[in-house]
């Protein structure tokens, strides 16, 4: 058994599940993450520690980092904001160190030592990336023990699966990841840039369109009441600071990501005027007071993650929609597998909360799939279950007693380096 056992029930393993929207963290064992932390970071200049004997580059080097909701949201001068992610994969590390520092101090509040440390990682995470999460746990924050996982394979497990297709549908993307016994099949796995900040941008675009102003929280001291579609009337806070382009376009997104959330849904058959018409109408008020009903457009923005063949965008016509990207990957595998991801279909991430989402991808893959198959769809129905699939999967990994020989100690690390994680990580 390599380098010991860290099981046991005083051993609490700590799950870290970064994504595109946010990062989960959290202990093994438990049911959901101890904390959600947005994957966007606010930065400015560290006035306070630039000496006067600093040099140009060094001054811009020095910055502060703003991370979690509410230092994030709260508007300060020459804040710029930005992502640590980026194609579902680390990016920037010196910010994503930042935010786990931030995550040991304040939601773990424990010593980084203590705590073997399980990571998922998106199934086509490159190998030095890999390398230098590892060689980062370790050196860094010294982890007893450190373990990283396809979130494919994580959302499976936490649906009590160790073979399926997983559907993940998240911020930036919608794959379709193939899992046989625990193992992605790198090969099959079919992913289209339609997610729910497609979605956000459609959305955004429409509001435009319709001449709506969208106003952050932030400017508003107060509103009064207007009748359905007039011309809002609010007042706006008095001494702001002057906030970055780039931290206010976040907040404009927050809105509309609000927006989103509350109006619209997907409807269960293709999108049609007529089928849609006779829907009532869905009223929704804006923070600045500006209220009107949504009909239609409901329906016909998230139709595109269906079908996107009617998109404006430059190569609608070449992104695949949700059914068709299961249907494209389970092609792509041996004759063999494929009843049993037929049989398996697991859905996972939080663009998948959208009303109705699950509803029209069953209709599409059931006339999608050959009649000799049997077809089944799997999503927990809980909204926790399905947003933090990959992180209960990790909770659940990380605490089986069986799972304890698995991990890379600290020991093997310090033998054989980095390397480790591609001999023993899948």
């Amino acid at each position: 058994m390599s380098g010991g056992v860290y099981g046991g029930d005083e051993v609490g393993a700590l799950v870290f599940d970064p994504g595109h929207y946010s990062l989960r963290v959290g202990y093994a064992g438990e049911d959901c993450p101890k904390a959600e932390i947005p994957s966007f970071v606010g930065q400015s200049p560290d006035l306070e520690t630039i000496d006067a004997m600093d040099t140009g580059s060094e001054m811009k080097n020095k910055s502060k980092y703003h991370i979690d909701t509410v230092s994030l949201n709260y508007p300060k001068k020459d804040m710029e904001v930005s992502t640590y992610m980026k194609d579902g994969m680390i990016d920037n590390w010196d910010m994503f160190e930042k935010v786990l520092d931030y995550s040991y101090k304040m939601i773990i509040q424990s010593e980084s030592e203590t705590h073997p440390v399980l990571f998922s990682e998106a199934p086509w995470n490159k190998k030095d990336r890999r390398e230098k999460i590892c060689e980062l746990m370790f050196e860094k924050y010294n982890v007893p023990a450190f373990f990283l996982v396809k979130n494919a394979v994580l959302a499976a497990f936490a649906n009590g699966r160790s073979t399926g297709l997983v559907v993940d549908s998240g911020a930036t993307h919608t794959s379709a990841v193939p899992v046989h016994d625990g193992y992605v099949l790198q090969h099959a796995i079919v992913k289209s840039p339609l997610g729910a900040d497609f979605l956000t941008n459609q959305c955004q675009q429409f509001l435009g369109d319709q001449k709506v102003e969208i106003v952050p929280p932030y400017m508003i001291a107060g509103k009064k009441e207007t009748g359905e579609g007039d011309k809002p009337k609010w007042d706006k806070k008095p001494n702001l600071p002057e906030v970055t382009k780039s931290w206010h376009d976040y907040q404009c997104r927050e809105v509309v990501r609000d927006y989103q959330h509350a109006v619209l849904q997907a409807h269960d058959v293709q999108y049609s005027e007529e089928a849609v018409g006779s829907i009532p109408h869905v009223p929704y008020e804006f923070p600045n007071g500006y209220n009107d009903e949504y009909g239609p457009e409901r329906f016909k923005i998230p139709e595109a993650l269906f079908d996107p063949s009617g998109l404006r965008v430059p190569g609608g016509g070449a992104m695949l929609g949700a059914a068709h990207v299961v249907t494209t990957s389970v092609g792509m595998c041996d004759v063999d597998l494929r009843p049993s991801l037929y049989g398996n279909v697991v859905v996972t991430g939080g663009n998948t909360l959208l009303q109705g989402f699950n509803d029209r991808l069953n209709r599409d893959l059931l006339n999608k799939t050959p009649s000799t198959m049997r077809f089944k769809l799997i999503a927990a129905n809980g909204s926790q279950e399905r947003r933090y699939g990959s992180w209960i999967g990790g909770s659940i990994l990380a605490s089986l007693g069986s799972f304890q020989q698995m991990w890379i100690s600290k020991q093997e690390y310090e033998e054989t380096g980095k390397q480790q994680v591609d001999r023993k990580c899948p």
